[in-house]
C-alpha cells in the first residue's frame, strides 16, 4: 500500500464510461493508465481494440475523420469498412478476410473482414501491483458458417511502459475454416511527422504495387502532409522469431517499438499514408498478404484453422524516450 495516496486511481487503474452523442453514442470505453505515463482507451464495442494512446502526454495514435463509430453503422459491403474505420492505435482485421474485398465459393467479404465491428461478449479487467490485464471474448460466428472465437488479453505493465497483446483464435465449429488476421496499428502526429524515422529487422522489404515501388528507397522516412497523396504499402519479412519495427522522432524525443511473434505473424505490412488529414503510418503484423481471401486461395497462400484448433498471436509494444 502506498501511504502517499488516498485511492489507487490517483496514479493508475481502469475507468469505464460511455460516449454520448454522434455516431459513437452509447459506446462503452475503458481508459487504462499505468502510472508511468502510458494511457490508452479500449473500445469494448469494437472488438476490444485500442483507440487513443499516449505516452507522457504525447499522442501516438491516429484517429481518422470518422472518429468513434458504433458497430450499428457498419457497412460490410465492398469498401464500406472505411466509413467506420476509426483507425486508433489498434484495429483488428479478419478473421475471414484481410485486405481487398473478395468473393469466392463461400460468398462475398468486404475490406478487412468484420471482426473489428463485433462487440465483446465479455470484457473485464484485473489489477495487481505489477500489471493491469484486460480480458475480452469476441465471437465471430454465423449459422451455417464459421464458428470462430477470439480470446483477447491486453497486458499493461505498471513497472515499465510496455503493452502486450495476447490473442487466441479458436475454431469451435466442425469444419476447417480460413483464418486471416491483421493488426492494423496506426501511428499519428505528433509522433509521426517529417522528423520521424522507421527501422525494422526485416531481411526483405517489398513494394505491394507499382505505386509503392515509386517510394521503395524512402520507405523509412516521411513527408509533410501532401495533397492528394496515394497510399504506399510495403511487406516486411523476417527470419528471427520476433520481428521488430521502431518509430522514433528526434524532434519530440519519443519512440516506440512494436514486436510480433513470427511463428504465427510472419509479415509486417507498412502502410504509408502522407495525405492531408489522412496522415498515418500503419505497422501491421499479419499472417498473410493483402490480396483478399479469393486470390490467396488461388495462389495457395490462405491459412486455415482446424476444428478445435487454437492459434495464438503475440504482439508487444514498448514506449520510450530517445
Amino acid at each position: 500500500m502506498n501511504s502517499y495516496i488516498g485511492h489507487p486511481s490517483q496514479l493508475s487503474g481502469v475507468e469505464e464510461y460511455r460516449l454520448i452523442g454522434g455516431k459513437g453514442d452509447g459506446m462503452r470505453l475503458l481508459q487504462v493508465r499505468n502510472g508511468l505515463g502510458l494511457e490508452f482507451t479500449v473500445s469494448a464495442d469494437r472488438a476490444a481494440d485500442i483507440t487513443r494512446l499516449s505516452y507522457e502526454g504525447v499522442n501516438y495514435s491516429y484517429i481518422s475523420p470518422s472518429g468513434y463509430v458504433a458497430p450499428t453503422y457498419y457497412d460490410q459491403q465492398e469498401f464500406g469498412f472505411s466509413k467506420s474505420f476509426t483507425c486508433g492505435f489498434l484495429t483488428t482485421c479478419g478473421l475471414s478476410n484481410i485486405g481487398v474485398p473478395t468473393e469466392d465459393e463461400s460468398g462475398k467479404t468486404g475490406l478487412h473482414g468484420t471482426i473489428s465491428h463485433i462487440p465483446a461478449d465479455h470484457i473485464y479487467y484485473t489489477e495487481d501491483d505489477d500489471k493491469i490485464v484486460l480480458h475480452a471474448t469476441i465471437s465471430d460466428g454465423e449459422i451455417f458458417k464459421q464458428k470462430l472465437v477470439l480470446h483477447r488479453e491486453l497486458v499493461c505493465s505498471k513497472k515499465e511502459n510496455k503493452l502486450q497483446i495476447n490473442d487466441t483464435v479458436t475454431n469451435e465449429g466442425s469444419r476447417t475454416e480460413p483464418l486471416s488476421i491483421l493488426y492494423h496499428m496506426n501511428l499519428g502526429y505528433p509522433l509521426l511527422d517529417e522528423n520521424a524515422k522507421l527501422e525494422t529487422t526485416a531481411v526483405k522489404v517489398e513494394a505491394r504495387d507499382a505505386r509503392a515501388q515509386e517510394g521503395i528507397d524512402t520507405w523509412d522516412t516521411f513527408l509533410t502532409p501532401q495533397p492528394n497523396f496515394e497510399e504506399q504499402c510495403y511487406y516486411h519479412t523476417f527470419e528471427s522469431l520476433w520481428a521488430s519495427a521502431k518509430l522514433t522522432n528526434s524532434k519530440i524525443g519519443k519512440g516506440l517499438e512494436i514486436k510480433c511473434d513470427t511463428s504465427t505473424l510472419d509479415t509486417m505490412v507498412e502502410w504509408k499514408m502522407m495525405g492531408e488529414r489522412d496522415y498515418v503510418l500503419g505497422i501491421e503484423p499479419t499472417n498473410n498478404r493483402l490480396l483478399g481471401r479469393g486470390e490467396l486461395k488461388k495462389q495457395n497462400l490462405l491459412k486455415y484453422i482446424e476444428p478445435g484448433e487454437a492459434v495464438c498471436f503475440r504482439i508487444e509494444a514498448n514506449f520510450y524516450r530517445i
